[in-house]
């Protein structure tokens, strides 16, 4: 149905953390608009279309439209994404993992839609960031997500000893993310660069099997560091609240 400036609403569909969940873990109504909508926006179709599979074993994927949408897609591109919601049709964003729009490039295409006067509704459903920080008992009232640190050594032990500056300063819990393959050599430069007080959070394989969120100082790490591998994990650093 269209809206007074003639555009229908986009949504921005939360998807699974990773391989393992069915649909009791997505609020009903997310199943409902995938049944419906058939314009989607996503940064790797293949993924897309897997993860709608999941919600709608039925669903008639040959009948849905999918464009690209990621880190390299043009003003140009989202401008004429944009205009195919006129008439008032619904269309979804999706991303590779959780919340579009959150360490996603959903973000891009949401920007022109406030632009153009098109509602924008988030359905309800995982982020592994909001995960992570509210099961680490670092601050959840003040906190900051950087993304990924540098790449180059030199530079991230850089960037960590800042970020520990930053939240012994203002107490702020301090969010961050890393490639999977270079996870392990992540945590070897956060146990070498932090001071043994510094609380870290690592949240690896957040809602899926074997997955854990631990909080420990970086004294308690540096005693025994676990091997994280290939797993997609959030890091967090801070201080524990009291």
């Amino acid at each position: 149905m269209a809206d007074v400036n003639g555009y229908g609403t986009l949504y921005l569909m939360p998807v699974w953390l990773g391989d393992a969940g069915s649909v009791e873990q997505l609020p009903p109504e997310n199943i409902v608009l995938a049944e419906r909508i058939d314009l989607y926006f996503t940064e790797h179709e293949k993924t897309a279309r897997q993860m709608l599979r999941r919600m709608v074993p039925t669903i008639e994927l040959p009948k849905l439209e999918m464009h690209r949408l990621d880190k390299d897609t043009t003003p140009d591109e989202t401008d004429r994404m944009i205009d195919l919601l006129r008439g008032g049709r619904d269309a979804a964003i999706v991303s590779e993992a959780g919340m579009p729009g959150i360490a996603d490039p959903g973000a891009l295409l949401v920007s022109v839609a406030h632009r153009s006067g098109v509602r924008v509704v988030p359905l309800i459903g995982p982020s592994s960031l909001v995960l992570a920080l509210a099961a680490s008992g670092l601050n959840g009232q003040q906190f900051t997500f950087h993304g990924y640190l540098p790449v180059k050594p030199p530079e991230r032990k850089m960037a960590i000893k800042k970020l520990e500056s930053e939240a012994q300063r203002t107490g702020a819990a301090q969010l961050f993310i890393e490639t999977p393959y270079r996870n392990d050599g992540l945590l070897k430069d956060l146990v070498e660069q932090c001071a043994a007080s510094t609380s870290l959070t690592i949240a690896i394989d957040i809602t899926q099997p074997g997955g854990s969120i631990i909080t420990r100082s970086m004294g308690g790490w540096k005693k025994n560091i676990p091997v994280l591998e290939k797993r997609p994990a959030v890091f967090i650093l801070g201080n524990p609240t009291r």
